[in-house]
C-alpha cells in the first residue's frame, strides 16, 4: 500500500509533496505513546511504502505551546483531547482532522525490589511509612500528572503524599523516576507499566477509573502539515483495525467500546 490517505478521508489544503521526496509525517506525541506509538510507526511503515513517521515525545501542555508557536509538526496526540481542540479555535488545524484514539489509564507501579504489596495495599502503598518519594508527572502541563493528583484526592491519601512528591516534566520521566530507583514508587500511564521495556521489571495496581477524569486522547493534523495526505493516512491506520489492536495491547481502551 502507498502512502495515502485512506478513502473519503477529509485533508488539509496543501501542495503536494514532490513525487521523488520520501513522504514523512511528523508527530508531536504524548510520552505515555512513547512505546505504543513506535510500534504503529512500525507497523505502519512496513505497509506504507515509501512514508516514514518521525515522533518527538513530550508532555501534551509543553507540546501544545510549541505548536501554539509554530513547531513544525504535521500532527498532534495529545493525552488530553482539549489541547488539540484549542489549536483548531487558534486557526491552526481544522476541525474535521480531529480524532480520538484511545483513553488512557494510570497505575501504581514499583519495581520488583520493592517490599510493598500493592495487592494488599492499593493507594495506600503511596504512604507506607518506607516510602520517601513518589513520582508523578507535573501535573501544570502533563495530563497524567492532573490525573494522579486527582486520585490522590478522591482516595483521600493527598495530604500525606504531596510532600513526597517528585515531579517528572512528562510520564516518561516520571516512570524513569521510580524504574531507576529515584522514587520508590510511581503513578505512571498503564501503557509504560505494560510496554515491554518495564513490565518485567516492576509490578503494578490499577487506580479506579472513578476516581480521575477520564483521559480522552486525541489528536489534529495541523493546518501547515507539509503532505496532510501522508498524515491522514497514519490517522487512518491508528484508528484502524490494526492499530486499535497494538494500542489495546499497551492498556488502552479505545473509545466507544
Amino acid at each position: 500500500m502507498g502512502c495515502d490517505s485512506p478513502p473519503g478521508s477529509v485533508e488539509p489544503t496543501a501542495s503536494p509533496p514532490s513525487a521523488k521526496a520520501r513522504r514523512s509525517v511528523r508527530v508531536a506525541a504524548a510520552s505515555d505513546l512513547q512505546f505504543a506509538l513506535q510500534e504503529v510507526a512500525d507497523r505502519f511503515q512496513a505497509t506504507h511504502d515509501g512514508c516514514s513517521v518521525e515522533t518527538v515525545f513530550g508532555s501534551s501542555g509543553n507540546l501544545f505551546a510549541q505548536l501554539s508557536n509554530g513547531a513544525p509538526f504535521d500532527m498532534f496526540m495529545s493525552a488530553d483531547m482539549s489541547y488539540p481542540r484549542r489549536l483548531v479555535e487558534a486557526g491552526r488545524a481544522a476541525r474535521e482532522s480531529e480524532f480520538l484514539y484511545a483513553v488512557g489509564q494510570i497505575v501504581v507501579w514499583v519495581p520488583n525490589a520493592s517490599m510493598l504489596d500493592l495487592d494488599k495495599l492499593g493507594m495506600q502503598a503511596l504512604v507506607d511509612p518506607a516510602v520517601k518519594k513518589i513520582s508523578i508527572a507535573n501535573p501544570k502541563h502533563a495530563p497524567y500528572g492532573r490525573a494522579a493528583e486527582t486520585a490522590m484526592q478522591n482516595l483521600g491519601v493527598y495530604e500525606l503524599a504531596k510532600d513526597r512528591l517528585v515531579l517528572g516534566e512528562n510520564i516518561s520521566q516520571a516512570a524513569q523516576f521510580v524504574e531507576s530507583g529515584a522514587a520508590d514508587v510511581g503513578i505512571i500511564a498503564r501503557s509504560l507499566a505494560l510496554a515491554p521495556a518495564m513490565k518485567d521489571k516492576g509490578r503494578h495496581w490499577s487506580i479506579p477509573t472513578d476516581s480521575y477524569p477520564p483521559l480522552e486522547q486525541g489528536g489534529i493534523i495541523m493546518k501547515d502539515a507539509q503532505d496532510p495526505a501522508a498524515a491522514a493516512a497514519l490517522r487512518g491506520f491508528l484508528t484502524g483495525d490494526e492499530g486499535k489492536t497494538i494500542l489495546r495491547t499497551y492498556g488502552f481502551v479505545i473509545p466507544g467500546e
